[in-house]
């Protein structure tokens, strides 16, 4: 398995400054109950049509521990997953599930305390039918994802790092953290105002 050691410590919003918006999942894909802890690992991606959740049920049996399953639903009117699967999902070490769509039996899975982040729950069940490869590239959110992308979740949303950059952007964040924790409240005020002063006279304000 792809290491993604150190990106648990990495807040979303400044894997966001590092890498963009488009690698970001919009604000429909949320964490489904709190305080959901910091995830980080690599993507196992899904893709389930309309009303079919056959693949994801697989994938809970193939995914290695500390990942992430990422599963591109084909709806919000059928659940993917439910109390049962995401506890096996647990069992088996898999560090969470990101889906574009719904599950169900949220109670149970906040009791286990299995983070989730997805568009909402539903009661249906989808059916089991349908095969498509697992791992291949999907959407999630409006983000690209790919097999071994690393993924970081917690309250602030998800964000997508692709494999290939793994190093680089770690690097980048590390050092984003590094200045801004050595940057009083007040250094930051200042330096921010006369940003924003500089903005303004540039276009025109003579407030």
């Amino acid at each position: 398995m792809q290491q993604t050691a150190g990106f648990e410590e990495i807040p979303p919003t400044t894997l966001a400054d590092v890498l963009g918006r488009e690698q970001v999942m919009d604000i429909g894909i949320r964490p489904l109950w709190d305080p959901v802890p910091r995830v980080a690992g690599p993507a196992f991606t899904v893709r389930c049509p309309p009303g079919d959740n056959l693949m994801l049920h697989a994938a809970i049996h193939r995914a290695e521990p500390g990942s992430v399953l990422v599963v591109e639903a084909g709806d919000v009117d059928f659940a993917v997953a439910g109390g049962n699967v995401c506890a096996v999902a647990q069992r088996r070490g898999i560090a969470a599930l990101v889906v574009d769509g719904v599950i169900r039996d949220l109670a149970e899975v906040r009791e286990m305390g299995f983070p989730v982040f997805a568009r909402g729950v539903i009661p249906i069940p989808g059916g089991k039918s349908v095969v498509t490869p697992l791992n291949a590239p999907v959407r999630c959110g409006g983000a690209r994802v790919h097999a071994g992308d690393v993924v970081v979740a917690d309250e602030e949303g998800v964000v997508v790092v692709p494999g290939a950059r793994q190093e680089e952007v770690l690097g980048a964040a590390r050092t984003k953290l590094a200045k801004e924790a050595g940057e009083s409240l007040d250094d930051w005020e200042s330096a921010h105002r006369a940003r924003i002063d500089a903005i303004l006279a540039e276009n025109g304000s003579t407030d």
